[in-house]
């Protein structure tokens, strides 16, 4: 955000403004007639007078087309072009070229005063100090300036008809787009009451601020305002300005009000400069100097080739070039989702770490195993699961055949610690056991917990390949089991 604001804000400070510059709008006139001449053939088309055999009416009505209608709209196509970040690159050497060294000194001094202030005092608002004293002198000296855009003045007149004549087919073509913007408006939202958090150190309240946001929303529009979300770069400028509590939005609003009612005409002389430069010293401060100073000290837990670096890096950067050239919007979506996925990599890696999906010639028997007949550990391979089985650890899992001796003919699996299982798990499990069953070995479960016997029971590998007599609560009883139906027990005393 903080680069978003400065580099747009880089074209007013120098006093360049793309539409004005005819050279680079000229190119824009064929595009432009274009233009005009498909609004032409639209209207008609919605008026049912479009034939393809006669375009009279086109005709006429594209000849009543001047030269200032086109000039018109191809300064619009070109101050579009010209926009964002992508397009204050394009045109910033022209800007560099026909700079006016009335306005960026303007916003040099507008800058100095706003930082240089706060060394002085901190009870007034270095902004608002900044912002007065160098509109006044600007507007008192006369000097020439381009001023703000002017103010609209009046209160606007409610239209109480989307009320009293409400009828739902007037708005269900409408319902997918007001989703649309509902849900942006929301991200754009909560991602300024992210950055306040920052800036304040302070926990929003994500309900109350979309529902605030809808509250107000609704209200404009029956003033016919157009749907809106929170504005990082007024809110930024609020708390930089010493705001501190809820009062500081509100006053800003009435602020605005009266300003709209009453002082159009004394605000519409303030120089863009001025307010560029204002804007330049929020992009300045609104950046996480913390966080890039701790990038060196994160953790390098990505290896790309032979270099190793850091993913949360990697995700700010990511986020930071497609906010910058792209979309903000998009682009803390697109972080929101590598994000999510990173985590959940982050997360399997680690609880397959601890996990523990080995076989008793790995690990040490459990306690009650210490007791398993001698004569039948040739015999019977026990296989222990402590942890989840999830996709993280159906690889370990699936080894399980290899490590089986040759002259073993029952595998006891012992459940009772593996609280999970994924469909990743539940298949892998499913693989293995069918290939235990085509070389003929029993295969018996030692307590099996409610969700994975919930999951095995739902692709029949309970019972169809693990019927309910070899399912055990304990391992005793499994042992049990086993020294009853195994041919060999008495042959060995022990």
């Amino acid at each position: 955000i903080g680069l978003i604001i400065i580099i747009t804000q880089l074209l007013p400070a120098l006093g360049y403004y793309p539409k004005e510059d005819r050279n680079w709008v000229e190119p824009f006139k064929p595009q432009a007639e274009e233009l005009i001449l498909e609004n032409i053939l639209r209207e008609e088309a919605g008026e049912g007078i479009l034939v393809l055999e006669d375009f009279h009416e086109t005709i006429s009505r594209a000849g009543e087309i001047t030269e200032g209608e086109i000039m018109e709209e191809a300064q619009v196509l070109a101050a579009k072009e010209a926009s964002g970040v992508i397009g204050a690159f394009k045109v910033l050497p022209r800007a560099l070229r026909d700079i006016k060294w009335t306005e960026f000194i303007l916003a040099l001094i507008t800058v100095v005063i706003i930082f240089g202030f706060k060394k002085i005092t901190n009870k007034l608002p270095s902004t608002l100090v900044g912002l007065i004293l160098v509109s006044g002198a600007a507007f008192g000296l006369g000097l020439d300036y381009r001023p703000i855009e002017t103010i609209p003045e009046g209160f606007p007149i409610p239209y109480l008809e989307i009320i009293t004549e409400f009828r739902l087919q007037s708005i269900t073509p409408f319902v997918f787009t007001a989703l649309t913007l509902a849900l942006l408006g929301s991200i754009d939202s909560l991602l300024t009451s992210v950055v306040a958090d920052n800036m304040t150190k302070t926990k929003h309240n994500p309900n109350k601020e979309l529902v605030g946001q809808g509250i107000g929303n609704s209200i404009a529009a029956v003033f016919g305002g157009i749907p809106g979300a929170g504005a990082t770069i007024r809110t930024v400028v609020n708390i930089n300005a010493g705001g501190k509590t809820r009062l500081s939005g509100m006053i800003s609003g009435l602020l605005l009000m009266v300003i709209l009612l009453a002082l159009g005409p004394v605000a519409s002389q303030i120089p863009a400069a001025v307010l560029a430069g204002i804007l330049i010293t929020v992009g300045i401060k609104v950046m996480d100097y913390k966080g890039l100073k701790a990038i060196p000290s994160l953790p390098r837990d990505l290896k790309i080739g032979p270099l190793r670096m850091s993913m949360e890096v990697i995700i700010m950067m990511v986020v930071l070039v497609l906010s910058t050239l792209w979309n903000l919007v998009y682009a803390v979506g697109i972080g929101l989702v590598i994000a999510s996925l990173m985590f959940m990599k982050k997360i399997g890696d680690l609880t397959a770490k601890r996990s523990e999906i080995r076989s008793v010639a790995t690990e040490k028997a459990w306690a009650d195993e210490k007791g398993f007949p001698n004569f039948l550990r040739e015999k019977v391979f026990i296989k222990h699961i402590k942890g989840p089985l999830f996709f993280g650890t159906t690889s370990d899992f699936q080894m399980l055949a290899d490590q089986i001796p040759n002259t073993a003919s029952t595998v006891i699996i012992r459940l009772g610690r593996m609280q999970y299982m994924d469909q990743s798990g539940l298949y892998a499990m499913e693989d293995v056991l069918q290939d235990l069953r085509s070389r003929n070995i029993r295969v018996l479960f030692v307590r099996v917990l409610d969700q994975p016997r919930y999951l095995m029971e739902r692709i029949d590998i309970i019972p169809g390949l693990v019927p309910h007599e070899h399912i055990f609560e304990s391992f005793g009883q499994c042992v049990k089991y086993v020294l009853k139906n195994n041919e060999h027990t008495t042959q060995d005393p022990d």
